[in-house]
Order: structure tokens, then C-alpha cells, then sequence
């Protein structure tokens, strides 16, 4: 008999979801401009964007994709930009039209954005002018009939536009020369759409909403076919997660996160769309100066990111200067937040960086720590309401209590599958359970820690070693900015731990690191190489790409020190 845990929250968070409130994401979009119109939906630049004119450009924009174009209910349209208050205007566009978003990271290399062009099938695509070089390359070896192309300031006021569209281009220099001949600008789209009539198509629940790529960094990306139904239980889950902290009409959530990432786009986006609330919208996250001086503007309530931005954040001396008295919520997710960053985020704001796990696989949140949790725990949380969870081994059998297995999922947040590979989706998709190939334990009270990916686990001599612990470990020196952990061939052992590190004091040595080590890892764990580093790879979102650093094994190797 199948052993599953259930949610275990807080007494006032409900066990279960109503994943059928609204009849899709139109109708929870529809019922929120009319409670929030003439409040703030997104701010961007120092531009604000009410409700009301959100729901004015998103209209106009639904009109020129039915009209305009001509494109059906169904069709897939490709969004390739950073965040900008283009991106929801036309997220909010494609969906009323009744079509199919499919997110693109704007920093795709022209072989990746070939690949998800034609496996999606996308007839149109929206970018920002800064990439389109990268589209021009590829977009005739593609299906996509309709580029409409924006610019970096075509949604401030005319002056600001002007000024930040000039030294975008000309100053900074970060628009490469392109040729699409054929390309409509995202302003004349608008301009279009107010003249058109917007037809709202039937939309049902079950109905595609989002082709979300994912599984690019180990090997083909493939399209996670998420429904409105999928979407819409996933922020219900969150909302009854952490809603406890929040206040309708009255939050200001800090975007870092890219909205093309499932994380922020159902987080930050949606749940704050549906409460409300106002999202700061940062452009460049990677710009740590410019993104302190932006919070320093606003009084935020919530913030979302991973464990780089946190570290990131924490290590600059403006960024601990700021008021924290407004903050009321703070989500870690994307990878595992280190205790040390934690810690160190409780002791500057006062509030507890809440842990949350999840795939994209599952729209995406799956577990989260509880809003009343004091202090770091280690854990990524109980499984959100409506969710159910299985811990098996490599033969499908349920392990016992506090032992590591394989991470099942069923809820209504669970995707219909992969787009177009319905082998792909067989491996993954059994029986109404998602396998996720993350180690995790959970304890008796039903709190889950992930151990490890089963990919990225490293063989020594026999005994399973997780980089997550070997990272946690090395990350609580004082001198230490970041690490990744990766396992390396090794004649004697099968495998051989090594640690890159990013030095935050210059006068880190190796034999200090080993000793640290040596204090805190059985023998097999201690890293056997140890290679200092300027930086390491890591994803747009900010993720440590540990494939990347084993796939420099087999290049010619840096001087290690």
C-alpha cells in the first residue's frame, strides 16, 4: 500500500485548494481589475502601471493577435524579454486571446532559440530589440510568421522612453545590429489593437495556458504543458501558504526573479495579481548597485529570489543600510538557500527567509516552510495544501521514515505532460504520480530536505556523496562568497570530490578550506581538489550550473590552486 504524506500546515491554512474558482486565469485577471483598477500593478523605472490601464493594453493587445494578425485560439506566441512592463501587458494579451505563452530566456544562444521556436510552434513572438540580433539568425529556419518588437523604454513616459531608449543603445551599446524587415513594433500593435474589437474566446479550465521550457541545462529542453487550472491551483496554494502575512491591495513585492521563470511568474505575477498587489519590476538584477538604489525608493512588503541574489544583496554595504520594517515576507527558491545566507538575512531584516521547493513540472510550488517558522530549519517545508507526496527507492518501493528517496508528486498543480514527447512524459508521469529525481527525506511531523539530485550525487569508494552538503558545509566559511561541488574522475575511488570556490577575502588558502572541512566532513567527503575561481556559471535566474563545471573535465583544466 502506498505510503503518502499529506500538508501538515499551520491550523489557519487550509488542507485543501479550491483549484476551480475561476473558470481560467482571463477570469481571475478580469475580477482583480475590477476590485484593484486605479491601484498600481507594476512599477518599472520609476513608470507606474495601474490595473486599469494594464487591462486597457492587454485588451488592445488580445485584439491585434485576434485580429490584427489573425491568429486562433490555441496558437502559441514566443515572449523573449527581461522585465519590463511590456512583459505583462502581453503575457495578459496572449492569454485573453485565448492563445498559449511560451516564456524564452532572452539570453538563449541562436541554437537554443531555434530549438524552442520550432518545438513549441510558435506563430509570433514579442522581444525586446536588445536580442533581436539573436532572432535574426534563426527565425527563417522557424514557423513564426509575426516578429513585433519592442524597445527597453517603449512603456515609460515619452521623455524618459526617449532617454533610456538613447543610452540603451547608443551609451551602453546593448542593442547589436539586426535585420527583420518584416517586424511590427510593440507601440503600433497597441496603437492597432485600440481600433480592433476584442472577442473573448470560450476558455475552459483544462485549456493550455503555458508552454514552460525546462530540462535545458541536462540535455534537450523540453515544454511543460501547463493548463489554467494547473496555474490557477498552483498561486492558490501559495496564497494559502502565505497569505497570513499578506494583505489584499496592499503589497509591493520586489521582482528580481524574471518573469519567464515559473518561480516569479506565478509567485510574483500572479498571486500578486490576484491579491492586488504591486510588483517592482527590476530590469537587471545582476546590476547590484542599481537594484539596491531601486529598494531603496519603495517601501517593499514581500521579495522573492534565490540563493545568489540573497548572498548577493547581503554583501553589498548600501543594500544593509535599508529599512526593513515593511518586509513581511521572503521566499528562497530555484536551489537550496545555505544556512549561512539565511542566518545571515534573518539577523539584517528580523524575518525569516522562508525555504520553498518546487519544478516547473508543477507550475511550480510543491512545499514551502511554514509562515510561522522562527528560524532556519534546513528543510524545504511541508508539501503546500492539495498536495501529496511519496518517498520511494529504485525499485518504486516506499522507504521508511527519515530514510532518502525519490521525491513522488500528485496535485492539481502537476502538468498534463511534455509537448509532443509522450515517451518523455511516460518516464515521468505514472499513474497520476510526478517523479521528480530529487533525493529527499521527510520526518515525522512531514517536514521534507532535499538531499540531492540523483545526477548530481557523487560516487566515492562506494558511499553516496551530495554536493548540497558539501556546499552547505564550505559556504559557512567566513571567507567564502560562493561554491559549487561537482564529482571528478579518480583512479582509486571511482569519483573524487572538488570544490570551486569564489573567494569573498583574498586571503583564503586551500589548506585553510581543507581544515574547515576536515572540522566538519567524514573523510570521504572532504574534497580532494579544491579550484578558486573569479566566478562561477551560473543560470540567468542566478542557479550555480554545476554541469557546466563538469563539463570543463573534460576540456584542458585551469590552474587550481
Amino acid at each position: 500500500m502506498e505510503k503518502v504524506w499529506l500538508s501538515r500546515y499551520p491550523a489557519d491554512v487550509p488542507a485543501e485548494i479550491d483549484a476551480d474558482r475561476y473558470s481560467s486565469l482571463v477570469e481571475m485577471f478580469e475580477n482583480a481589475v475590477l476590485r484593484y483598477a486605479d491601484q498600481p500593478a507594476f512599477i518599472n523605472m520609476g513608470e507606474v502601471m495601474t490595473f486599469r490601464k494594464l487591462e486597457e493594453r492587454s485588451r488592445a493587445f488580445a485584439a491585434y493577435l485576434q485580429n490584427g494578425l489573425g491568429l486562433k485560439k490555441g496558437d502559441r506566441v514566443a515572449l523573449m524579454m527581461p522585465n519590463l512592463l511590456q512583459y505583462p501587458i502581453a503575457l495578459f494579451g496572449i492569454l485573453r486571446a485565448g492563445m498559449v505563452v511560451v516564456n524564452v530566456n532572452p539570453l538563449y544562444t541562436p541554437r537554443e532559440l531555434e530549438h524552442q521556436l520550432n518545438d513549441s510552434g510558435a506563430s509570433a513572438i514579442v522581444i525586446v530589440s536588445n536580442f533581436a540580433h539573436t532572432l535574426e539568425k534563426v527565425v527563417f529556419k522557424t514557423q513564426v510568421k509575426h516578429v513585433i518588437l519592442t524597445r527597453m523604454g517603449d512603456q515609460l513616459s515619452v521623455a524618459k522612453a526617449t532617454l533610456v531608449n538613447f543610452v540603451v543603445k547608443y551609451i551602453k551599446r546593448l542593442v547589436p545590429k539586426y535585420n527583420l524587415p518584416n517586424a511590427i513594433s510593440f507601440r503600433s500593435a497597441l496603437h492597432a489593437g485600440r481600433r480592433l474589437q476584442y472577442v473573448k474566446p470560450d476558455i475552459i479550465n483544462t485549456d493550455l495556458a503555458f508552454l514552460q521550457y525546462t530540462g535545458g541545462t541536462t540535455g534537450v529542453a523540453k515544454g511543460a504543458m501547463l493548463t489554467h487550472r494547473n496555474m490557477q491551483a498552483n498561486l492558490a496554494q501559495a496564497k494559502a501558504a502565505y497569505s497570513p502575512l499578506l494583505i489584499d491591495g496592499h503589497e509591493l513585492v520586489v521582482t528580481a526573479l524574471p518573469l519567464y521563470h515559473i518561480f516569479a511568474l506565478t509567485v510574483n505575477c500572479l498571486l500578486f495579481i490576484e491579491m492586488g498587489g504591486r510588483s517592482l519590476l527590476i530590469t537587471n538584477p545582476r546590476d547590484i548597485p542599481a537594484l539596491v538604489k531601486e529598494l531603496s525608493r519603495y517601501p517593499f512588503t514581500a521579495m522573492t529570489g534565490v540563493n545568489t541574489l540573497f548572498n548577493a544583496l547581503l554583501n553589498n554595504e548600501d543594500f544593509r543600510e535599508l529599512d526593513f520594517s515593511s518586509l513581511r515576507l521572503s521566499v528562497g527558491g530555484g536551489m537550496s538557500v545555505q544556512k549561512s545566507v539565511a542566518d545571515k538575512w534573518e539577523k539584517l531584516t528580523g524575518k525569516h527567509l522562508l525555504e520553498g521547493y518546487g519544478l516547473t513540472e508543477c507550475s511550480p510550488l510543491v512545499s514551502g516552510n511554514p509562515y510561522d517558522l522562527k528560524h532556519y530549519s534546513g528543510s524545504i517545508g511541508l508539501p503546500v495544501p492539495s498536495t501529496d507526496i511519496r518517498l520511494v527507492d529504485d525499485d518504486g518501493k516506499d522507504v521508511p521514515t527519515g530514510q532518502p528517496g525519490e521525491l513522488l508528486i500528485r496535485g492539481p498543480q502537476v502538468m498534463l505532460g511534455y509537448w509532443q514527447r509522450p515517451e518523455a512524459t511516460d518516464e515521468v508521469l505514472k499513474d497520476g504520480w510526478l517523479s521528480t529525481g530529487d533525493i529527499v527525506t521527510v520526518d515525522e511531523v512531514g517536514f521534507l530536505r532535499i538531499v540531492d539530485r540523483k545526477k548530481d550525487m557523487i560516487l566515492v569508494s562506494g558511499f553516496n556523496v551530495y554536493p548540497n552538503e558539501i556546499e552547505e558545509i564550505v559556504s559557512q566559511h567566513a571567507k567564502v562568497l560562493e561554491c559549487a561541488a561537482i564529482g571528478v574522475p579518480n583512479e582509486v575511488s571511482g569519483e573524487a570530490v572538488k570544490i570551486c570556490v569564489v573567494k569573498k577575502d583574498a586571503s583564503l588558502t586551500r589548506e585553510e578550506l581543507l581544515a574547515h572541512c576536515r572540522r566538519n566532513l567524514t573523510g570521504y567527503k572532504v574534497p580532494k581538489i579544491v579550484e578558486f575561481r573569479e566566478e562561477l556559471p551560473k543560470t540567468n535566474v542566478g542557479k550555480i550550473l554545476r554541469r557546466e563545471l563538469r563539463d570543463e573535465q573534460t576540456k584542458p583544466k585551469q590552474d587550481a590552486a
